[in-house]
């Protein structure tokens, strides 16, 4: 819980700079991978949506679209930008069953440490309707541990089909590395994955 506390302060501290950084990142390609995933205006939860970036394009994009961050600065700079509520909610607090077509996590559960990102992963298993699609992305790397103010789990191939091996009901069927979607930032590495829920 204090790896938590202290991520939420960072965001909560540093808000309009993070917000302001993020808005740009060219997270398309990886967006439209996503949607193509999922039925037309289906519903999509952007889970952890930061600086509302994503959940914006995806109202754009013709989807129902529900945000949350854990953040109160966060939610309000968000909400504001996308033009929706955002719901302030920890990531443990997702109670939903078989809701949504998609779950967007970018860049957000990796701040989880490794039991609490297991026990996430199976909230988003129940909120993801039958046939659903996660994606989620992790910094590439065998970090974890609290780093620049905030707690990170980082993946390689191998950790994260290691750990994976632990997941039920969701399964990887796409997984790209790619650089980081801040121009100066791309020797940065990340594992991006879309898992889907088995359908019942």
């Amino acid at each position: 819980m204090k790896s938590s506390n202290q991520t939420l302060g960072f965001y909560n501290h540093n808000a309009e700079a993070y917000a302001d950084k993020t808005r740009g990142a060219d997270m398309q390609d990886l967006r439209l991978r996503f949607a193509a995933c999922l039925p037309p205006g289906g519903t999509v939860l952007d889970f952890g949506c930061g600086s509302g970036r994503d959940a914006k394009a995806f109202l754009d994009m013709g989807f129902s679209v529900e945000a949350t961050d854990g953040s109160e600065e966060l939610c309000a700079l968000a909400s504001a930008y996308a033009g929706i509520p955002v719901r302030c909610e920890a990531f443990q607090e997702l109670n939903a069953q078989s809701q949504y077509d998609g779950i967007w996590a970018c860049a957000s559960i990796l701040h989880l440490p490794r039991k609490e990102l297991a026990e996430v992963l199976e909230k988003i298993h129940a909120a993801l309707k039958p046939g659903g699609v996660l994606y989620t992305s992790f910094k590439y790397g065998d970090f974890e541990g609290l780093r620049d103010g905030r707690y990170f789990t980082c993946f390689t191939e191998e950790s994260l089909d290691a750990f994976w091996k632990e997941i039920r009901g969701l399964n990887i069927f796409d997984l790209q590395i790619t650089g980081d979607a801040l121009p100066e930032r791309r020797e940065v590495k990340w594992i991006n994955l879309l898992a889907r829920k088995a359908q019942e």
